[in-house]
């Protein structure tokens, strides 16, 4: 494999320069045969399209240090208790994270250059570096790993019997409040999807909305109303009051200034709930990204009598940030100054769930009556000690299997020992995996014909592992095994986090096609305890159950349901989990 790759960079080369004579050609404009020229300008195209992927590629995938950070970073104290051993796994990890944050700086060289940008690559790439330090994985291993960990997700869950799910039916005040919270996520959704501004609201309706905003893009409000940084403002505007509902005079205050650490957000008077709102942006650029994934933890101070309060470094700057311009700036105080009588509630989804959950509890002490509706929220996101503070005033909902609410750098850890385990006990080649796995995804099947060897035998008995070249398993370091801890699992940076509140969870019931594209979803509206989100489920909606207007529609279809079995009390059909 070596020599081949080798010999595919040597033809690389004349590749770039074939690619260039053809630019030149087409540039000077010589005259030809229309066909053979629209043939050559296509054959340029593609060829430079390919060229570009491939140095892209190489720049993400490509290990300068050949894999060397693997061996070292599972040895046992022993094997580096001289000084010069140490200095050298002290190099080797400084020089994985200035590979990391080379990437990194390549993939987002467009978000700037200031003192927060610096830091959230320095924390991405350090995340990435520790993450992978103990593995040499490249994306086909990961893909392989995923689509064997479906099928074997799936066939577990097939085996199980129905009365193994412990679930006990709620009562009368559980069930109402279940019923309310609902309406109040359902209502204060639509202040979360309107920050998005005007691209959400052309995605959801993409004949009509232009038309709908066109007119408010074209005029002019911007000193008339506080609109503050980004592009497009008055679309923005426009898409919101149309999301909402709300009139031009109920708005406080809309941002869309975007960078690292500060997201955009909105305060309107919401006068059917008497409350002033606070609607916090999701991910939806670069900056959001490295926001996302400065997965540190950070001490928060609260003035609370609690242990430990320690909440994701990204989302706790991002939450500060805004909870900066709420009080300095005095927008809180001119909304109270219009509706003292009001109640304070602060909404989002996606990342914004997680700067509206924090941004509650460092309100709490000032706005003892505050409620916030995170949706989708990340799961790493707050300390075992905030979580249980949250619970009183925070309101999470989570739909089907999405990944966001169950993704944490403790989760991400387990679903790389399972991706290691089950392709650790794989008997095919990977090719077949794939195509297989790219099947099951797109038609499904019976998830009991896994090409795995998982029932019986040792790996020592498999035919031909997956892993047969010690590529994966840290070089099979005798001190490594499933169980050990990583990295991650014994770095202070990363300790177990939670998401935040008490957790509604909206399950699907029965099979609606792999991307619900065939028929309509129904889902079942449940109570749920953290604990049934410690794990990363893989499967086709894990992404798509993620989206703002996927959840909007559950949401709508749930209460609506509920809503019409009121009449008829022993078809409700909702229950408590107990975990």
């Amino acid at each position: 494999m070596t020599k081949l790759l080798y010999i595919r960079l040597a033809l690389f080369l004349p590749e770039i320069v074939w690619a260039s004579l053809g630019t030149a050609w087409v540039v000077k404009g010589i005259q030809c045969d229309r066909t053979v020229v629209t043939g050559i300008i296509a054959t340029v195209i593609v060829s430079w399209i390919i060229i570009a992927a491939t140095v892209v590629t190489i720049v993400i995938v490509f290990d300068p240090l050949g894999g060397r950070m693997a061996p070292y970073s599972s040895a046992s104290p022993g094997h580096l208790d001289s000084n010069d051993s140490s200095q050298f796994l002290n190099g080797l990890k400084t020089a994985a994270t200035s590979v990391w944050e080379t990437r990194m700086k390549f993939l987002c060289c467009c978000v700037g250059n200031d003192d927060h940008t610096r830091v959230a690559f320095s924390s991405t790439a350090e995340l990435f570096s520790t993450y992978f330090s103990d593995t040499d994985l490249v994306p086909s291993d990961i893909a392989a790993g995923l689509a064997l960990l479906h099928q074997q997700q799936d066939n577990i869950s097939n085996s199980q019997d129905p009365h193994e799910v412990i679930s006990h039916s709620p009562g009368h005040s559980q069930e109402a409040d279940l019923d309310a919270e609902l309406e109040n996520c359902h209502h204060y959704m639509q202040f979360a999807a309107a920050a998005y501004g005007w691209p959400l609201y052309i995605y959801r309706n993409p004949f009509t909305g232009l038309c709908r905003i066109g007119g408010d893009c074209c005029r002019s409000r911007t000193t008339e109303y506080d609109l503050v940084g980004g592009d497009q403002l008055n679309c923005h505007f426009g898409s919101i009051l149309q999301t909402t509902g709300l009139q031009y005079r109920d708005f406080i205050h809309v941002s869309f200034h975007d960078r690292v650490y500060e997201l955009p957000f909105l305060v309107a008077l919401d006068h059917r709930k008497e409350s002033v709102v606070v609607a916090v942006r999701g991910t939806m650029s670069l900056q959001d990204i490295l926001t996302d994934l400065s997965a540190e933890s950070e001490n928060l101070d609260l003035e609370i009598e609690l242990q430990d309060c320690v909440a994701h470094k990204g989302i706790s700057q991002a939450a500060r940030y805004v909870y900066r311009r709420l009080i300095n700036d005095g927008i809180l105080s001119q909304a109270f100054s219009v509706a003292p009588e009001y109640r304070l509630v602060i909404v989002g989804h996606s990342l914004g769930a997680g700067a509206a959950a924090l941004l509650a509890i460092m309100l709490r002490r000032s706005y003892p009556q505050v409620r916030a509706y995170a949706f989708s929220p990340p799961r790493g996101l707050l300390s075992k000690s905030l979580y249980e503070y949250s619970q009183d005033f925070i309101v999470s909902l989570v739909l089907g299997k999405d990944v966001i609410p169950r993704l944490s750098v403790a989760n991400m850890e387990d679903l790389k020992k399972r991706i290691l385990r089950v392709i650790c006990q794989c008997n095919k080649p990977k090719y077949k995996i794939l195509l297989h796995g790219c099947w099951y995804e797109l038609f499904g099947g019976n998830p009991t014909n896994l090409p795995t060897e998982l029932d019986g035998g040792s790996q020592g008995a498999l035919s031909q592992p997956l892993l047969g070249e010690q590529s994966l398993l840290t070089q099979q370091s005798p001190s490594y095994s499933f169980s050990s801890d990583s990295p991650l699992d014994s770095c202070p940076k990363y300790p177990p986090l939670y998401p935040p509140g008490r957790i509604i969870h909206l399950e699907e019931e029965g099979a609606t096609g792999r991307f619900g594209c065939c028929s309509a979803a129904q889902y079942r509206a449940r109570w749920s305890h953290e604990a049934a989100f410690s794990k990363i489920l893989i499967g086709p909606k894990m992404l798509t159950d993620h989206m703002p207007d996927i959840l909007m529609k559950a949401l709508a279809s749930v209460v609506a349901d509920r809503a019409a079995c009121l009449s008829c009390p022993g078809q409700g059909g909702s229950g408590v989990d107990v975990v």
